[in-house]
């Protein structure tokens, strides 16, 4: 799999359905980059570096997550460079790794058949251990940072896929990560309408113009905004 280039200085790893693998995003600065999100493992995670490699893209310096599940942060133990998550994506993160501890292997394999498929070559659990950590930086509501000449704007966020979802806008791009925030929550994919026009709301006064979700092809600010806030 190869890399999409979405500007001059954004990329990304394409999504995968057999293992429910998210995309990678990757923002490019002058003085250093930036991942968006850790990916499903350290093998996803390991691919995506081998596909920056390639086209002879530095590593990350910073990867910043959307939200805790595991297939955007189980891979974060073996990322280049610091993490960055808001302060309830760590909570998450710290309440899965006690139920992890307090179960086993099997248990995690049985949340989803994705989770199987991911981890269904390296069932020996010495060669490929499910390590949870937790990032390196947290914040809350919203962070600046700016890669060099390219100001990343982090926003924490209502949405109705989890209440830790973190929104990534490379602002002199116009483009928004959104990892899963329109998406409906785990297991039964339900939506709260509320929450979907909140988040709509706010990707409206946000000035992108591509809208980048974890399990799709890109989208433009309209189409986005329409699939959160149908016409009633």
């Amino acid at each position: 799999m190869e890399l999409v280039k979405v500007t001059d200085r954004i990329w990304y790893y394409p999504f995968e359905k057999e293992r429910d693998r998210p995309i990678l995003g990757y923002v490019k600065g002058d003085d250093w980059s930036l991942a968006v999100d850790a990916g499903h493992s350290k093998y996803h995670t390991l691919e995506f570096y081998s596909a920056l490699e390639k086209v002879g893209l530095p590593l990350p310096s910073i990867t910043v997550l959307t939200h805790w599940h595991w297939d955007h942060s189980f891979g974060m133990w073996k990322i280049n460079g610091k993490c960055i998550s808001n302060e309830r994506t760590k909570d998450h993160l710290m309440e899965f790794k006690k139920w992890y501890l307090e179960h086993d292997t099997e248990d995690f394999l049985a949340l989803d058949d994705c989770i199987r498929r991911e981890y269904k070559e390296y069932y020996d659990i010495r060669k490929n251990p499910v390590i949870v950590t937790v990032p390196d930086i947290l914040f809350t509501d919203e962070m600046l940072l700016d890669a060099g000449n390219c100001p990343i704007r982090l926003l924490q966020t209502e949405a109705p896929h989890t209440d830790d979802s973190t929104l990534i806008v490379v602002e002199n791009e116009k483009v928004l990560f959104l990892g899963d925030a329109a998406g409906g929550v785990f297991p039964t994919w339900e939506k709260d309408p509320v929450l979907c026009r909140k988040l709509a709301d706010t990707i409206e006064g946000l000035d992108v113009d591509i809208c980048l979700e974890s399990h799709h092809f890109p989208q433009t600010k309209q189409e986005m905004i329409d699939d959160l806030r149908p016409v009633q």
